[in-house]
């Protein structure tokens, strides 16, 4: 999956994705996140899988969607029960793919697009 999440209220989007990145990956990730980070793209999510292809079935979300590198020792914590490191070959693969729902599938190629390492 996508680490993801919301921003509280009246919490700066660099908090936010602080506060998510050591909540899946743990305190010692180290993410390097820019004083003023900007997404690499915007995405609507639809409760309808036909609209865009992002899809979440609990509500409408609009969600910033960030590319961060990590430099420390990633290790699951809370909600994630496992964590894997993929080749951007492998994380595109139809296997991979297939693994992944509401969309994020094309948002790891995107993701992978917005960095120059799309295979």
């Amino acid at each position: 999956t996508v680490v993801s999440g919301r921003v509280l209220l009246n919490e700066r989007i660099r908090e936010a994705l602080l506060r998510h990145l050591e909540k899946d990956l743990g305190p010692m990730a180290l993410p390097n996140i820019p004083p003023e980070p900007a997404p690499f793209t915007i995405v609507e999510y639809f409760t309808d899988p036909s609209i865009s292809g992002f899809h979440d079935p609990r509500h409408h979300a609009v969600s910033l969607a960030f590319v961060v590198p990590v430099s420390g020792d990633c290790q699951p914590s809370q909600q994630a029960l496992d964590l894997g490191w993929y080749t951007p070959a492998q994380a595109t693969s139809s296997e991979m793919r297939s693994e992944m729902t509401g969309g994020h599938d094309r948002l790891v190629r995107l993701a992978l697009a917005s960095v120059g390492v799309l295979p």
